[in-house]
Order: C-alpha cells, then sequence, then structure tokens
C-alpha cells in the first residue's frame, strides 16, 4: 500500500542525512567538515481514520495535517445495542 494520503495526495519526499566532524569556529575549533551525505525519505504522518466518503463509512488514510484542517467527516457512532433475552427466545 503506497503511502499517499487519500485526500491532499501528499507523499513521500526525497532528502539528505549529512554527517558532520570537527568543532565549529565559534566554539574554538577550526571548522566542521561533511564526512558523508547519505540519501533518506520523509514520510508523511498517515492516520487510519473511519470516515464518511460518498455516503458510506470506510477507512482511508490520511495525512495528520488534513485531520487538523478538518477536511475528514468522522462516521457517526454506531447506534446498535446488544438485543435483551427476551427478544432473543421469541
Amino acid at each position: 500500500m503506497a503511502r499517499i494520503c487519500e485526500l491532499t495526495g501528499k507523499g513521500s519526499i526525497k532528502g539528505s542525512h549529512i554527517w558532520r566532524s570537527g568543532k565549529a569556529k565559534k566554539s574554538g575549533g577550526i571548522g566542521t567538515h561533511v564526512t558523508a551525505i547519505t540519501k533518506r525519505r520523509f514520510m508523511p504522518n498517515l492516520q487510519r481514520v473511519k470516515a464518511l466518503v460518498d455516503g458510506q463509512v470506510r477507512y482511508i488514510r490520511v495525512s495528520a495535517k488534513a485531520l487538523k484542517q478538518g477536511l475528514v467527516v468522522k462516521a457517526p457512532k454506531r447506534q446498535w445495542t446488544k438485543p435483551t433475552v427476551a427478544s432473543a427466545k421469541k
């Protein structure tokens, strides 16, 4: 399953993890130097939410930002109650 928000289309983006060594000049050193750069991916903060989509209740994966903005219509609570013993025997 793709890590993509179903409402906003937000997905993963590429970036770098940069390793540095040395002591900063303002701290009394001779300066920091980059020793390695590796690729990495930034993933969106996806949440699995029960929502109302086209009149049907279903689970969708949306980003936390979409939830905060109020783009998701939450599903109504179930009104089901457990049947009583007397009505179950009829």
